[in-house]
This record gives C-alpha cells, sequence and structure tokens, in this order.
C-alpha cells in the first residue's frame, strides 16, 4: 500500500474541517450582523438615537436657543433607546421632562409616527388635550390637539393647517384616533372628541375620564375638586401652571412660545401619568414590565368608564382651574378698545372658581337621629326613635315618661313585636355625621338601595328598612351617586332593564298627532297667506285625523280642537327600569330580593368605604330574620 495514501486522506480531513469552519463563521457572523436590525423591529420600546435627527427637523424651537433644546431631546431620546428588555415606567418628573414635538404638515407627521406607533404597541393609551381660542364669545376651531405617550412623547398637532381642507389628515392620524384598541385618557377627553368632530369631522373613541377613576378608586378627597390641576397635585405632587395668561394666550399665533408648548404638553402628559398612578402602573409600584401593558388589560380596569361624558352633579373644578375650557381666548389686539365688547377673558377681580363638589344638594337644618327610646312595659328596651315619635306617646297617653336624658318613653301597652335579642340595630344610639368621612355640619340622607328598587319591594321588606338610610355630606354623597350609576347600568344590561331608551320612557311623542298639530297651529297663524295646494294639503291632513268627510269644513272649533291636541302617548311596552330589576330577582323568590338588597349594600362599601358606620350595620340585615319569619317560600307580591 502506498505512503500517499494515509497523508491524502488526512489533509484531505483538515482542508474539509477548515472549509466547514469557515462557513459555519461565515453564517454566524451573517446573523450576528443582521440581528440589531431585527431587534429593532421586533422590540417596541427601542428608539435608536439616529431617529433624533427626524425629530430636530420638525421640533419647534425658539430662535435663541435652538442647540440647547436640540440637546436635551436628544438626550431624553438617546435615554429612551437604551432602555433594558424590560419596559421601565418613568416616574412623574421623568415624563414631564420630555420636550414636546411640533407636527403642522403631512410630512412632519409620518416622519414621527413610527415611534408613537412603537410606543403604543407597548401601552396603547395616549393623554390627550386640546387647546382653542375665543374673540367676542365666539369659540373658534380646535387649534392645537395634545397627544402624549406613557414615556412621555408628546406631539403638539397644529389643526390650522387642516382647516378648509388645505391639507388632507394622514390615515395614520386618522386610526389612531378611533381605533377602538387606544385608550384616549384626559379630564373632558369626551367633550373634546365632540369638538374635534363638530370642527373637522374626526372621529374619536375609546376616551375615557380620568375623574371616573379617580371616584371609582377614592385615591382622592373628592372634596377638593376633580380638574386636572388637583388631581396632579393630590396624586402626583406636580403644580401645574394655568395662569390666565397661558390659558387664554394666542394659540393661533404664527410661532408658539416655549411656555405656551410647555404649557400644552404638561396637560397631556400629566393625564398618562395620572392614568397609570390611578391604576397602580406608576414606576414606584411597577418598576418594569416584561412586555408591557395590554388594550384588555388596561380596558378591564377602566370598565364602563370608556365613551362615558363626565356628569358628575356639582362636579367638583372639573375644568376650572386647568381649563376655563369654554373661554380659551385671544388677547385683544393693541387696536381693539375695551368698549368694542369683547369680553374674552374672565374678570380676575371675580371669583371663577367652579362650585365644589356637592354644591346643589340641601344639607339636613336639623339632626336625624335624636336617640330617644321606647321601652316596653317591663322595661324591656323595644328601639330608638326620634323625638317626635316618643312625645307622640306621651300625647296620646299610651307611653309614660321614664327619663329626660336619655329620653325614654314606656310604652303602657304590648307592642306587636319585640326584639329578638339586645344585640339589636335598632337599639344602638347613631351619630350625627357622614358616616364615610365623619364630617358632622353638614350631611343629607342617602338611600343605600336606591328607592327606584325599594319602592317596588314586598311589604315585608319594606317595614323597618331605616337600616338602608345612612346619613353622608354632601359631596361624599355626590360620589356616591355617581357610583351608583355605574351600578344602575350593569343591573340595565343584566336584565335588559334599560334606562332613558323607548323601552324605558312612560310617554312617547306621537308623530302623526304632532304633524296633524302643527297643521292646525300653520292655519291658524297663516290662513289665506298659504298657498292654497299647501292649505288643502294642511286641512286634508287634519279631516282625516279627526274622521271627517272630504266635503265637510273645518271650522275654528276643529282648527282649535287640533291645535291643542296633546302629542305624547302612554308607552304600552313601558316598565320602569328598577321595576323590571325587582321583578327579575322576585322570580327567585326572598333569596332573590335580598341578593339584590344584598348587592347594594356590599356596593356601597366597597366603593365608599365608609369609617363611621352605626355599630352592627351590615349587608345581611334581616335576612335571617326574614327567612325564619316568612319561609323561603314566600309569595312574592311585588308593589
Amino acid at each position: 500500500m502506498s505512503q500517499r495514501g494515509p497523508l491524502t486522506a488526512v489533509i484531505t480531513t483538515v482542508l474539509g474541517a477548515t472549509l466547514g469552519g469557515l462557513l459555519i463563521w461565515r453564517v454566524y457572523r451573517t446573523k450576528r450582523k443582521r440581528l440589531p436590525f431585527i431587534q429593532k423591529v421586533a422590540d417596541p420600546v427601542e428608539a435608536p438615537c439616529p431617529v433624533e435627527k427626524k425629530f430636530t427637523a420638525v421640533e419647534y424651537e425658539e430662535p435663541e436657543t435652538p442647540l440647547v433644546q436640540e440637546k436635551e431631546f436628544k438626550a431624553v431620546e438617546c435615554q429612551t433607546s437604551q432602555l433594558p428588555p424590560a419596559v421601565q415606567i418613568p416616574t412623574s418628573d421623568q415624563l414631564l421632562g420630555v420636550k414636546p414635538v411640533m407636527v403642522s404638515s403631512v410630512e412632519e407627521w409620518q416622519q414621527l409616527w413610527p415611534l408613537m406607533e412603537k410606543e403604543l404597541s407597548v401601552f396603547p393609551v395616549l393623554g390627550l388635550d386640546c387647546e382653542w381660542v375665543s374673540t367676542k364669545g365666539r369659540t373658534s376651531a380646535v387649534s392645537l390637539l395634545q397627544m402624549s405617550s406613557y414615556s412621555g412623547l408628546c406631539v403638539l398637532v397644529r389643526l390650522l393647517g387642516f382647516r378648509s381642507g388645505q391639507q388632507t389628515f394622514p390615515l395614520s392620524f386618522l386610526e389612531v384616533l378611533r381605533d377602538p384598541h387606544i385608550l384616549k385618557v384626559g379630564v373632558g377627553c369626551y367633550e373634546d372628541g365632540k369638538r374635534l368632530t363638530r370642527d373637522y369631522g374626526l372621529s374619536l373613541s375609546c376616551t375615557v375620564d380620568l375623574r371616573y377613576i379617580a371616584l371609582r378608586q377614592r385615591q382622592t378627597k373628592v372634596s377638593n375638586g376633580l380638574s386636572l390641576k388637583s388631581l396632579a397635585a393630590d396624586l402626583l405632587d406636580v403644580s401645574l401652571d394655568k395662569s390666565l395668561e397661558l390659558r387664554c394666550s394666542d394659540w393661533e399665533a404664527d410661532h408658539l412660545t416655549t411656555e405656551q408648548m410647555t404649557y400644552a404638553a404638561r396637560d397631556a402628559q400629566v393625564s398618562v401619568a395620572l392614568f397609570l398612578r390611578l391604576l397602580g402602573l406608576h414606576s414606584e409600584a411597577s418598576p418594569a414590565f416584561s412586555s408591557g401593558c395590554s388594550y384588555s388589560e388596561l380596558a378591564s380596569r377602566c370598565q364602563g368608564l370608556v365613551d362615558v361624558p363626565f356628569r358628575g352633579r356639582g362636579d367638583g373644578e372639573d375644568r376650572s382651574a386647568d381649563g376655563e375650557r369654554r373661554r380659551r381666548t385671544r388677547k385683544p389686539s393693541s387696536f381693539e378698545s375695551p368698549e368694542s365688547g369683547d369680553q374674552q377673558v374672565p374678570d380676575p377681580r371675580k371669583n371663577n372658581k367652579r362650585k365644589p363638589l356637592g354644591v346643589g344638594y340641601s344639607a339636613r337644618k336639623s339632626p336625624l337621629y335624636d336617640n330617644c327610646f321606647l321601652h316596653a312595659p317591663d322595661g324591656q328596651p323595644l328601639c330608638t326613635c326620634d323625638k317626635k315619635k316618643a312625645k307622640w306617646y306621651l300625647d296620646k297617653g299610651i307611653g309614660v315618661l321614664q327619663s329626660e336624658d336619655p329620653f325614654v318613653v314606656r310604652l303602657l301597652f304590648e307592642p306587636s313585636g319585640r326584639p329578638d335579642s339586645q344585640q339589636d340595630y335598632y337599639l344602638t344610639a347613631k351619630e350625627n355625621l357622614c358616616v364615610v368621612c365623619g364630617k358632622a355640619d353638614s350631611y343629607i340622607r342617602k338611600n343605600i338601595v336606591p328607592h327606584e328598587y325599594r319602592r317596588h319591594f314586598p311589604t315585608e321588606m319594606k317595614d323597618h328598612n331605616s337600616h338602608d338610610i345612612l346619613l353622608l355630606c354632601t359631596s361624599c354623597h355626590a360620589a356616591s351617586n355617581v357610583h351608583d350609576s355605574f351600578l344602575k347600568q350593569q343591573l340595565a344590561e343584566e336584565f335588559a332593564a334599560p334606562q332613558g331608551c323607548e323601552e324605558g320612557v312612560r310617554l312617547l311623542e306621537d308623530s302623526d298627532r304632532r304633524r296633524v298639530r302643527s297643521a292646525a297651529r300653520a292655519l291658524l297663524t297663516a290662513g289665506d297667506g298659504l298657498p292654497e295646494q299647501r292649505r288643502d294639503e294642511l286641512q286634508d291632513l287634519i279631516k282625516g285625523f279627526l274622521e271627517m268627510n272630504e266635503v265637510e269644513e273645518l271650522k275654528e272649533d276643529n282648527l282649535q280642537q287640533a291645535a291643542g291636541l296633546e302629542t305624547r302617548i302612554f308607552n304600552e311596552a313601558y316598565v320602569p327600569h328598577g321595576l323590571k330589576v325587582v321583578q327579575a330577582h322576585a322570580e327567585q323568590g326572598l333569596q332573590g330580593l335580598m341578593d339584590l338588597e344584598r348587592r347594594w349594600r356590599q356596593h356601597f362599601l366597597t366603593t365608599m368605604q365608609p369609617r363611621h358606620l352605626p355599630p352592627l350595620w351590615s349587608v345581611d340585615h334581616n335576612h335571617s330574620k326574614f327567612l325564619r319569619k316568612y319561609g323561603e317560600d314566600l309569595p312574592i307580591k311585588l308593589n
């Protein structure tokens, strides 16, 4: 065998291994080169530093300090791009430190949109606010739309260039506003959406008013007001500049000042920061998320609040200090005199604050609880009552005064019933104060189970129901009513018991009767002034309704009768919301009605978290007594 054979084999093997290793190394190097690009596309929170060059082209700068602001903005952008794989929730200070970006054209928006889209893929939420001006009492179209992402990236969209069809809104801009899977949060954002629809035909959906979340979470004292400024101060320890000079500045000027841009951006940025704080997603509570939050996660925490206009009665400052929304005004020009009637700003000498929460409720002028006691003939305590009722027994001669302090009346006849034990709710003395906050100088009665449900309960469950009447101060009462509206809406959906639609309306407007009435009034007022053809049409309409022959002549009495016609008719399908809900529970007998009662009581405890409830107050009050006395098979007769 030749010696070249083994040598050749060794050389071939070495060459093959070398070539294979080089091939594997080349493939590895190729993948390493492509990896950063793939990561940039896949990681929604990365914002590579080269993007900063794009921002500097569209960001508005004051001529005096362009380099300083550019440097600051680049620093923020680079910091964002260097985030670790986990999503970092910025602190309020970091969020408010991000410089806003001005957008005035389609090109500028398209240049910025990719980064905004990445931000929304992490947290699908936008802080939203609007600015506009008014002259001589007339408000103009919205001038500026502010949108901020969770990181503080705030886009100021100047809408002047899109008026009267000067430019067409970019498709991505239209889609982000109407996207039902991106929450738009703020104070009064639903109303802002109505203005955008009216002024530009823009559709804004999936809005959430922060005031509702604040009330639901009970994380702020509602008596302090629910304005954006108040919420920011209470929850974020951030002071917003709401000076009249800035609020009422010229938002349609050719160039907005740095102060204007900062003021506008902060409203949107603070809205996002408040949203994260109220939902427990702020940096202190949740330092990092592996992949952000999906829309379904965020929406589940805002259940029942999406696209709901704020209707808090006496809703505090709701938009007072942070907006004078209907008074956004332009400063008067130098040539405009005070006599011109231009009432563009509120008089600073007057108190322009809106009324605090609860104004409009009439507080009681006398205490509810006199804590007088009734005793049985053998001296057993029966219950507490007010002084007027206790004196009634004395005046009728069927009771005698046992004590002045406390005021005790002993009955001279055997009562129809006695308490099961001395540990009874009706034997305890009660304080005249708000059961939620303890305020003692102003309060009003609160029906824990609303009257629209309680009124339909059977008589057996309506006797001695003072357990469900508690005292609340006016502001807590207003807040409680807001919470009650959510539960009522849930009940409406669960039991097909609508509120405010046709099925829930007692009287309906009859369009035929209304046309007849209008026709008669037209004939009475216009008379011969109407064209002959039109007069004949109106007369035929009235004759048809009054079942008159065509040849008969309409007389004055006929016209007067038709002109005074009642156009509302009784809705035969009408079932009050409260009755329908009670009927649905009554199908399960006494237990079903007790479940409804328990649900409302628990709702009050959960939403209001009262700290001063009377002793022995319970969500199951009297339920065991009902079952023992009447049994589960009690025939239910609703009222």
